[in-house]
């Protein structure tokens, strides 16, 4: 622990809430995704592109937000960026076209992107090694409760009400982090650790920390992986609802539980964090995964047995559980000062990643078997990536078991 705080079990808390910043954003009002489309007269693609845009906005704020937090401290950026959440999320649920909501949804995501980039910086201002990879565990679990409770609590709130109140229950959700956070997180950027230049400078440090080491190879490798589980989160709700006739709260009970199973992945990685490598995990889950998508689009296309597909899909969306926080630590591992750049350039890539393939996806269609066969193939480039940033890696020398595993072992 480089930088020791008071109630760090209060810090955890906050700062694994901080996190769920993008599934409650992006899965709360996904249940809603059909009915919106019909009351805003627009099409499937516009519809799943509010989520797109979402996810623009999480990727762009956090080139902004990270550098701000590596100049000006973690505690303001963060707080600032809560409360244009708050504000954003109200304005989503008054517009009254598709096209406002596109905009109010990407500026909702730059606000939200202070949560995530941040809590990432604060993990890696006051934890390293295997430490940080079993902290960004519970991080990720803490997660996946949101990915639980967002689409079951968007799915009961559509029975009674339309998608527009789902984005008053974000705002509402927003102040109760407001107030955990203005509690929960110190400031754990000390003043002589910050960065005090100005702007040029900032550019210019992001830019050697792309070229730091294998640094962009964990980037990628992260990014492919997020952006086979953002497909699946994308086209599930339409999928499901329409090629095998769930309903919406049918759907988010699906949802939830494939997402009980991401928290299990996170479980069994703090088991394993401290007795395996972290690459080694890493590969292990990442060909699990893939051959798991495989057989879904196989049970897709034969009309195979239902559940066959369930547990299948299961597996897949579990995976990702093993492999963000793993990767998520090897990324960050070198950068002490600028951790909260280093975070930025981290889930920008992720998230553009994940916004951009999904409808380049969609434009084929838009099918259970066609979802699957795609996330096989991240997994599968994912894979390919790790393993070469492990060979160059061996290659240099520089190989340590914490920060840069040997994969063979």
């Amino acid at each position: 622990m480089s930088q020791p705080v008071e109630r760090p079990r209060l810090l955890l808390l906050t700062l694994g809430v901080l996190a769920t910043f993008g599934p409650i954003a992006l899965d709360f009002y996904l249940p809603g995704l059909p009915a919106l489309a019909r009351d805003l007269h627009a099409s499937d693609a516009a519809a799943q592109a509010t989520m797109g845009a979402c996810m623009v906005g999480l990727a762009l704020g956090q080139l902004v937000v990270g550098p701000m937090s590596d100049r000006f401290g973690r505690r303001v950026p963060l707080l600032g960026g809560v409360v244009g959440f708050i504000v954003l999320s109200i304005a989503c649920a008054a517009v009254p076209t598709i096209e406002m909501l596109l905009l109010a949804r990407l500026l909702q995501g730059m606000a939200g992107a202070a949560g995530i980039v941040i809590s990432r910086a604060v993990v890696a201002d006051v934890y390293s090694g295997s430490e940080a990879a079993r902290i960004f565990s519970i991080l990720a679990a803490i997660s996946g409760v949101a990915l639980v409770l967002a689409p079951l609590g968007g799915g009961a709130l559509l029975l009674v009400a339309d998608w527009r109140v789902a984005f008053v229950a974000l705002a509402i959700v927003g102040i109760g982090i407001l107030v955990l956070t203005w509690f929960g997180v110190p400031e754990t950027l000390a003043p002589e650790r910050r960065q005090a230049h100005g702007l040029a400078r900032q550019v210019r440090e992001m830019g050697g920390i792309v070229r730091a080491g294998s640094f962009m190879g964990y980037v990628g490798v992260f990014a492919l992986s997020s952006a086979g589980l953002f497909l699946y989160i994308t086209m599930s709700s339409l999928i499901f609802q329409r090629e095998y006739e769930f309903g919406p709260f049918d759907f988010a009970l699906v949802f939830a539980v494939n997402s009980f199973g991401l928290i299990a992945g996170t479980q069994l990685n703090i088991l394993l964090v401290r007795r395996i490598s972290l690459a080694a995990i890493t590969i292990g889950t990442l060909v699990l995964g893939g051959l798991a998508a495989i057989v879904v689009a196989i049970a897709a296309g034969a009309g195979w047995p239902v559940p066959i597909l369930l547990v299948a899909l299961f597996i897949t969306v579990s995976s990702q559980g093993l492999v963000g926080p793993n990767v998520t630590a090897l990324a960050l591992a070198p950068f002490t000062r600028t951790a909260g750049t280093a975070s930025a350039v981290l889930g920008t890539v992720q998230f553009l990643g994940s916004a951009i393939l999904p409808p380049l996806v969609s434009l084929s269609g838009t099918s259970m078997a066609l979802m699957a066969l795609s996330v096989a193939i991240t997994f599968v480039m994912a894979l390919a990536l790790l393993l070469a940033v492990s060979v160059g890696r061996r290659r240099a020398g520089t190989e340590q078991r914490t920060r840069v595993p040997d994969l063979t072992n």
